[in-house]
């Protein structure tokens, strides 16, 4: 995410005056019309965001781990936070309040401009996926997100996440999920395990998204 774009002193700084905070497994970490005080970067274990529903249902539509961060859009426009945050199991994160680090951002330009790289970089990726997850096979679909997850290179991987959690990020049902899956293993694409999914080849996976 946009804090790995930033200069490693920075990132230090940063962090050193961050208090780390535990939350426990479904405990909400942000709401939806909070002021963005600041962004959240994930140290340990994972955080799902999305939005509740006016019935209570959490919707999906992100799964990060450690080493990712979210916030940052909010605190740069100066809008209140359009997202909601759940952990996922337990997770450890640090609030990185917005005043010490737009201070801090303005005595490193070198990572100012490496910012708004990433955050051209993330507007594309991110109307890629979208347009990507309108229109395809579902098994297509599936790959692109996954791919996505899985991050840049060509090499191995392995995405922490359920099929539960897979489908309602695409907004499809569980069983659904599992028949594209399939597929994708019969490509010899994913292999399915216990809470995660081990792709073998990101680049194939990542062609066969665009299929």
């Amino acid at each position: 995410m946009l804090f790995a774009s930033l200069d490693a002193g920075l990132q230090a700084h940063l962090k050193r005056g961050a208090q780390l905070r535990q939350f426990a497994d479904g405990q909400i970490i942000q709401q939806r019309g909070q002021v963005a005080d600041g962004f959240w970067l994930i140290e340990e274990g994972a955080v799902m965001v999305g939005q509740f529903g006016r019935d209570g249902d959490f919707r999906a539509v992100a799964l990060l781990g450690p080493g990712d961060s979210y916030g940052e859009l909010a605190v740069f426009a100066r809008r209140p936070r359009i997202v909601d945050a759940v952990s996922r199991g337990e997770s450890s994160l640090r609030l990185i309040g917005a005043k010490t680090f737009l201070d801090a951002l303005g005595n490193y330009p070198a990572s100012m401009r490496a910012l708004l790289g990433a955050l051209s970089e993330q507007l594309q990726d991110t109307l890629g996926q979208l347009a990507g997850m309108r229109r395809g096979t579902n098994p297509a679909r599936m790959a692109g997100l996954l791919a996505n997850m899985a991050g840049p290179g060509d090499g191995p991987a392995s995405v922490a996440i359920t099929q539960q959690e897979l489908a309602e990020l695409l907004g499809i049902t569980r069983a659904t999920a599992n028949a594209a899956l399939g597929e994708l293993q019969q490509h010899k694409l994913v292999t399915r395990g216990y809470g995660s999914i081990a792709i073998p080849d990101r680049a194939a996976l990542g062609l066969f998204a665009l299929e």
